[in-house]
């Protein structure tokens, strides 16, 4: 009698796709320190990856990968993890991770796709993988912040996130294709528990940075916080607005939506001349702030918790999180399904595995 003997091959790889970008490169980077040898850096332009692999001595490997075609699931059996770094319009490669048990994170800020992976659950759960959604900065630490706040009362009844980005730091071209195409958009938010419509650069507000940074008046955008908790941390009026740190660039901004000339962004040529200036615009500092101002009630009074958090170069701080996150999937087991980093981590767990902790201020009244 034959007896047959299975090998079964060891799931220990870490793949980043989009693994040469910007924030790519820093998660590879950080998570090749913690895993070397496991760790690829994917992405379509093999001569990219193999440029990038060389520059860190092969610690991180080259991969040539395109997640907008048909991946057999059986490419992913060595792959524990994947890390996302690039926008999908479909959830293809998604599913072939959930069939192959492979986990999964994802930094992208769009909501409607964000949506779509949200409908895996049941196959991540059967499967027996993780998918992690809204990791990094914003979404990411904004929705931590929120989390955070609401842990301070009995019921959150308000939570207003505002995202002020430095114009001294120069964005990978993805960030800023996604950025000037939100310019223009019209979008729902909750107001009161119910679904109110919005445009982006309407509705400014007056929000208070602190004493370095003061006052600054940001404006309604589409980040994707502020759609997902809202329903994950049962949230009924929830807004994310953002400012620049120059503020004659975010007035100008605003007015321009005012007087209509966002439209015209619908033009490619325009939009890419856009995508372009935002690459040369002079002045402004490479830094980042998050203000998190939630009001509600804790044994019967009402109560304002303002969390702020300012920090050097966002790009840094998103692939800082996204590494702390990716580590720590690595290392343990989190619950099966898709979930958004704020149902399962809290701002404590991100900042233990950091190697430099955020320093977030918290102010109750």
């Amino acid at each position: 009698m034959q007896i047959e003997s299975k090998i079964e091959s060891v799931k220990d790889q870490i793949w980043v796709v989009g693994g040469y970008g910007q924030v790519g490169q820093m998660i590879c980077t950080q998570l090749g320190r913690s895993f070397p040898g496991k760790v690829w850096a994917a992405g379509t332009r093999m001569n990219r990856a193999e440029e990038f692999s060389r520059s860190t001595g092969g610690i991180v490997h080259p991969l040539q990968l395109d997640v907008r075609k048909a991946i057999d699931p059986v490419v992913l059996q060595s792959v524990k993890l994947v890390v996302m770094c690039v926008d999908q319009t479909d959830t293809r490669f998604v599913e072939a991770c959930a069939k192959a048990g492979t986990d999964y994170i994802d930094i992208s800020a769009n909501y409607d796709f964000l949506g779509q992976v949200e409908q895996l659950h049941s196959k991540m759960q059967r499967s027996k993988a993780t998918a992690m959604l809204s990791v990094g900065l914003s979404p990411g630490v904004t929705n931590l912040l929120v989390r955070e706040a609401g842990a301070h009362m009995d019921q959150v009844d308000e939570a207003d996130i505002t995202v002020m980005l430095g114009l001294g730091e120069k964005h990978g071209k993805a960030a800023v294709e996604w950025t000037v195409d939100q310019m223009n958009a019209t979008y729902q938010v909750m107001k009161k528990g119910k679904p109110a419509e919005v445009q982006s650069f309407h509705d400014g507000k007056w929000i208070d940075f602190g004493a370095d940074l003061g006052r600054r008046k940001a404006y309604r955008f589409n980040f994707s916080d502020q759609h997902v908790v809202a329903r994950t941390l049962r949230i009924p009026t929830v807004s994310t607005r953002l400012c620049l740190d120059s503020r004659w660039m975010t007035r100008s901004m605003a007015i321009s939506k005012r007087m209509g000339l966002f439209t015209l962004l619908r033009i490619p040529s325009l939009r890419n001349g856009t995508v372009k200036a935002f690459g040369v615009i002079p002045g402004g500092e490479p830094m980042y702030a998050v203000k998190v101002d939630a009001v509600g009630w804790k044994k019967g009074k009402q109560v304002h918790v303002e969390q702020l958090l300012i920090g050097e170069r966002e790009a840094d701080a998103t692939a800082a999180v996204a590494a702390a996150v990716a580590e720590r999937m690595y290392r343990t087991e989190l619950p099966h399904g898709v979930y958004h980093i704020e149902q399962c981590l809290s701002l404590q767990h991100v900042q233990e595995a950091l190697r430099f902790p955020l320093k977030v201020t918290t102010k109750i009244t």
